[in-house]
């Protein structure tokens, strides 16, 4: 018997590693290309989208599809060890101390690449970059993000920020602005904070959708605040994920600098802005709320939108899976997931469910020290 804990652990770090398996698969194209392909909307597991991945991709001959997990589920793994190591809340230096080993000296298998390799080798250039500025560059690690392509490369791994700490939505998003300062700057690690603060209070017992867009607009700043209040508001609207897709763009195409056609980015894209945002977690809330919380339409609506189908697949697989624990998670399409990437979808969640418990029980006595001291500060003399 699971606890409520640890059911909400498995269910957050499954339902992203199933997420962004189905939407590795669509990844970049859009609704219309993806139905054109998959002669409708795709409810499941489904091949890659170029029979020939090898080469139709030269930068990137990743096999995505066939139940593939994606860089995305990779990084949040690895940010569970980081946990397992650290025992403790985490930092930009955190990044450098763990993180970064984690990326370049284990291999583990890498479903995309059908072999075993380094993380190093399966991330793109954007999350490299932890790898160059703090291995290489010996840049100060709560700097070292100034500088990358504003991206969702942090944010689409902090999920465990969120778990570890639950029901406590400012201090997730603290904990994962200072861990993110390695890796992102501007809107990216904006939304680092933002999602990882969503996830926190999905953790929470009697979160609903609506509490957790209402967590998210509490710490959201700046041009992150205004896209997921412009689509939340949009999405409100709508009632179906399968023609969501039009609405939801057009409500967050003033904030986003990734162009309309997705693969073609002028020279705005991607740099730092205070009214910019990324799309991925405003889209990943938008498809919560359509669905009211269900973890299957969630999922869904994000695969079918296209685009960064992975990651807003994965981010919204994530905070429904959080609200709705392990058995929400399709079980047919965990098991098929985990058999096709050689992956388990369960231990990662109650690894890090049990760290959170060892970190909370630290966190209680820091705290009842602190009550202590300031107690004898506060006390009247003579």
């Amino acid at each position: 018997m699971l606890t409520p804990l640890q059911d909400k652990a498995v269910g957050t770090l499954a339902g992203a590693a199933v997420g962004d398996a189905l939407g590795g698969a669509t990844e970049g194209w859009t609704p219309e290309q993806i139905r054109e392909r998959y002669d409708g909307v795709v409810e499941g597991i489904v091949p890659p989208f170029n029979t020939d991945w090898r080469n139709a991709r030269p930068i990137a001959p990743y096999h995505k599809g066939d139940g593939h997990i994606t860089d995305d589920t990779l990084m949040t793994h690895a940010l569970v060890r980081v946990y397992g190591k650290a025992e403790r809340h985490l930092d930009a230096y955190a990044a450098a101390q763990y993180l970064v080993p984690e990326m370049m000296g284990e291999k583990h298998w890498v479903p995309e690449l059908e072999a075993e390799a380094l993380l190093l080798h399966r991330v793109f250039l954007a999350e490299k970059w932890l790898v160059a500025r703090l291995h290489y560059g010996h840049v100060d690690p709560r700097e070292a993000g100034v500088g990358n392509i504003v991206n969702c490369g942090a944010a689409m791994y902090m999920a465990p920020v969120g778990v570890v700490n639950a029901g406590d939505p400012a201090g997730a998003y603290a904990e994962a602005i200072d861990l993110a300062g390695a890796h992102q700057s501007s809107y990216g690690r904006e939304a680092a904070g933002v999602f990882a603060a969503a996830v926190a209070e999905a953790m929470r017992t009697g979160a609903t959708a609506d509490s957790v867009v209402a967590a998210a607009l509490r710490v959201a700043k700046d041009g992150t605040r205004a896209a997921i209040e412009a689509v939340c508001e949009r999405a409100r609207t709508i009632s179906d994920w399968r023609g969501a897709a039009p609405d939801l763009r057009a409500a967050m195409a003033p904030f986003d600098t990734v162009a309309d056609t997705y693969r073609d980015q002028g020279l705005g894209a991607r740099r730092p802005s205070r009214v910019h945002a990324i799309e991925e977690l405003p889209m990943a809330l938008a498809f919560l709320l359509i669905a009211g919380g269900e973890y299957r339409d969630t999922v869904l609506g994000g695969v079918n939108y296209g685009r960064d189908a992975d990651s807003i697949a994965s981010m919204g697989g994530a905070m429904a899976g959080a609200l709705g624990g392990r058995e929400c998670v399709p079980g047919q399409w965990r098991r098929d997931i985990a058999r096709a990437s050689r992956i388990d979808l369960e231990a990662p969640g109650l690894e890090l469910a049990e760290t959170a418990r060892r970190i909370h029980l630290a966190d209680v006595a820091a705290r009842r020290e602190h009550e202590r001291t300031f107690s004898m500060l506060t006390a009247a003399q003579g």
